[in-house]
């Protein structure tokens, strides 16, 4: 018995027969007393109780490439005529509670009714504020899309969303999603957990779309660490033509550095995959860290400014937001 109440499989280089590991990187588990040190040390963030939202309605299907920002890491993808969410959440707390945990600060970028026939959901990881099972449910009564995961995730989503349709995959592994679609699976430096007792027991991704209208890659949640496994995207798959990047939930960098990127090493992972067009996400919506609310945004732009990139190539999406790409 391995002890993984999700996955059983053979040993690899990022898997030790009972939990997932990032290979060559900086190790993101953190102690009890890291945890308590970091509450002591907290700095005051300026985050607001709610900020003002304009709701988009979707076409129904997009013949060209178009993402909107839902919020978090939930982007709606239309590419040729199909319609992929990822990491889909629309419940107001990203927690296993109701009444407890952090709470939305900005309502979804696109109400859940007026969303478009969903064809596939694209998952990186469970951490409650990517891998929410109340909007899985409410997916597959609506649109039962096909869920596309990495391995172990598919014994969270199937116990929770009975007759989810699923595809699972590991590093690197390539899924056909439809004629002209597939999605591969590419590393992050993360971790992943669901409770106190299954610590990186389910893989993390992040996905790596190829559409007859482009490619578009979903980082998931990540940490630079040496950047080894950004630049080797490049070298195995090419450069996309959009990147979906993490510029939030950083601070305080000696707690968050090895699991999560700031807009300075966004701007440095944009490069080293070659990205011609960036998306910053996984800001904003929920207060996760220290960082102010409006600071992610702001560093992101400081940062491109001082690159001299030009206007537009990574900028820091916001609810509602639209991108023809």
């Amino acid at each position: 018995m391995s002890g993984n109440r999700y996955y059983r499989g053979p040993v690899s280089d990022h898997f030790d027969g009972t939990r997932f590991f990032n290979p060559g990187q900086p190790p993101t588990d953190r102690s009890l007393a890291d945890i308590l040190r970091w509450r002591r040390e907290a700095r005051s963030a300026d985050w607001p109780a709610s900020v003002p939202v304009k709701a988009t309605m979707p076409d129904q299907r997009v013949p060209g490439l178009r993402i909107t920002m839902v919020g978090h890491a939930t982007l709606l993808i239309q590419a040729a005529g199909k319609n992929l969410l990822t990491d889909p959440v629309w419940s107001m707390r990203a927690s296993p509670f109701a009444f407890a945990g952090p709470k939305r600060v900005t309502a979804p970028g696109t109400d859940f009714a007026d969303l478009p026939p969903i064809d596939a959901v694209l998952l990186s990881h469970n951490y409650y504020d990517h891998l929410d099972v109340a909007t899985l449910r409410r997916l597959k009564l609506a649109h039962d899309p096909l869920m596309i995961m990495p391995l172990g995730n598919d014994a969270i989503v199937g116990k929770a969303v009975p007759g989810a349709r699923m595809l699972v995959g590991d590093w690197h592994e390539r899924l056909t999603i439809a004629e002209g679609f597939t999605t591969t699976l590419t590393r992050a430096n993360h971790w992943s957990a669901r409770g106190a007792r299954d610590r990186r027991m389910a893989l993390w991704a992040g996905h790596f779309l190829h559409t007859p209208v482009g490619s578009i890659w979903f980082a998931g949640d990540t940490g630079y660490g040496d950047g080894a496994i950004f630049r080797d995207m490049q070298q195995r798959h090419g450069a996309p033509d959009v990147a979906l990047i993490p510029i939030g939930a950083y601070d305080p960098r000696w707690f968050m550095a090895a699991q999560h990127t700031d807009p300075v090493e966004a701007v440095q992972i944009m490069r080293d995959v070659g990205a011609r067009q960036a998306i910053g996400i996984h800001w904003g919506t929920f207060r996760l860290t220290d960082e102010p609310c409006e600071e992610p945004a702001e560093l992101l732009a400081t940062t491109m400014a001082a690159d001299d990139a030009p206007a537009g190539r990574f900028v820091a999406a916001r609810p509602g937001d639209v991108f023809d790409c």
